[in-house]
């Protein structure tokens, strides 16, 4: 299995929208983001699938040394092989790649956040960054486009934290701020055991308004010159944003079920906005 191929199953096999919208890519840049998805889904599973913080640490730690033989050495990982071959021609800054492990290392740290602040910049690190390396992957002219990948980044991590609630509480980790918590009147020990209430919808309300903010936000900067090359960000904004509307629509269930759409309607969501760019 070569590299590039390696980075391809790990990002089908993760099932995840992203991977639908790089289908509408063209070959070397999809082979690029597959590859950086592929680095963030690997350094991610350090942290969700090692029960011992310090081994993951020891882990995150090898990454840290792997993106330096990216960029000055020999890449020793499949997936490090095939970023090496994308720093250059999409000019991928080495702190950027070193940050999405910074945020990776936040879990480690600390399993709650006292306000949206806090949050904030675990997202930014997990995914805004993220973001930002994907719009040079992508392609701009408009250094505004930055500003909008920043924003799309935070509002699909926000995304994901509301659709994964239940799944991360039972990690130990509540990722939705103790000040929103209390202003609520949603205690913590209620997300622990799945208890689903009125306040509780109240809270997952607000938490999905203002990632719709975010991606209101996100997609009022595009500059128009950059639209078609940042399509695959555009799919995915409309993919995650049918989803919050499809946790909103099932009562914010989020605490027992996973909500989510079938491969066909990612695709048909996918191909729609794809013609509508």
């Amino acid at each position: 299995m070569t590299p590039d191929e390696y980075c391809q199953h790990k990002s089908a096999q993760s099932g995840s929208s992203f991977y639908y919208s790089f289908l509408f890519l063209e070959p070397p840049r999809r082979r690029a983001i597959t590859a950086l998805y592929a680095f963030c889904r690997e350094v991610d599973d350090v942290v969700d699938e090692c029960p011992d913080p310090q081994i993951a640490a020891t882990k995150l730690a090898w990454w840290r040394l792997e993106v330096a033989r990216i960029f000055g050495g020999q890449p020793e990982h499949p997936v490090g092989q095939a970023l090496q071959a994308n720093v250059a021609p999409f000019r991928l800054p080495k702190e950027q790649l070193l940050e999405i492990i910074d945020g990776m290392e936040m879990d480690l740290q600390q399993s709650r956040y006292l306000d949206f602040k806090g949050l904030q910049l675990y997202c930014y690190r997990v995914a805004g960054v993220v973001g930002l390396l994907a719009a040079e992957i992508f392609g701009y002219q408009d250094r505004a486009t930055l500003k909008y990948a920043h924003d799309l980044g935070l509002a699909f991590q926000l995304t994901n934290i509301i659709r994964d609630v239940g799944e991360d509480a039972r990690r130990g980790r509540i990722y939705l701020p103790v000040d929103e918590l209390q202003r609520f009147d949603v205690p913590a020990d209620d997300i622990q055991n799945g208890k689903h209430t009125d306040a509780f919808i109240r809270l997952m309300e607000f938490q999905i308004d203002r990632a719709q903010r975010f991606y209101e936000q996100a997609l009022n900067v595009l500059p128009a010159v950059d639209r078609k090359a940042q399509k695959s960000g555009l799919i995915m904004a409309a993919i995650y944003r049918t989803l919050l509307d499809e946790i909103r629509r099932d009562g914010c269930r989020v605490l027992t079920h996973r909500t989510g759409l079938t491969p066909l309607r990612k695709l048909w969501i996918a191909w729609r906005t794809s013609l509508a760019i």
